[in-house]
């Protein structure tokens, strides 16, 4: 047998590989996944922006929404109470009502964070 021989047989007994390039796997995990909480994380920060006042609002960030539950930051406890007093009084179904998705309960935790990006100057959250 000569080396071409050898190195067809050799070719053919080696298992196949059976994994898949990581980007098809990234792009399935971005479009169904990721891109689905982004497009209602911004739905949900137009409305959040319409809703909540501007003195309460600028010291509150929308860290994330998943299933059904909208984790907000809010960087101190007297913004904390205020907004809670409001979301009970009656915001949080005034927010169900403009938001299209299901959005069962907002969830206050206490939190620091840049409203100023610092290498830009600009808004960091902006929706």
């Amino acid at each position: 047998m000569d080396d071409a021989q050898l190195r067809t047989i050799w070719q053919q007994r080696q298992e196949p590989l059976n994994a898949s390039p990581v980007g098809q796997s990234l792009a399935i995990l971005m479009k169904h996944t990721l891109g689905k909480r982004v497009r209602q994380l911004g739905a949900l920060g137009a409305v959040w922006d319409e809703v909540i006042p501007e003195d309460i609002r600028e010291h509150t960030a929308l860290e994330s929404f998943n299933r059904g539950v909208l984790t907000v930051v809010v960087d101190s406890a007297p913004h904390r109470y205020q907004l809670q007093m409001l979301l009970t009084g009656g915001l949080t179904r005034e927010i169900r009502q403009r938001f299209s998705g299901a959005l069962n309960t907002i969830r206050l935790i206490p939190g620091q964070f840049y409203a100023i990006d610092l290498e830009t100057g600009e808004r960091r959250y902006t929706f």
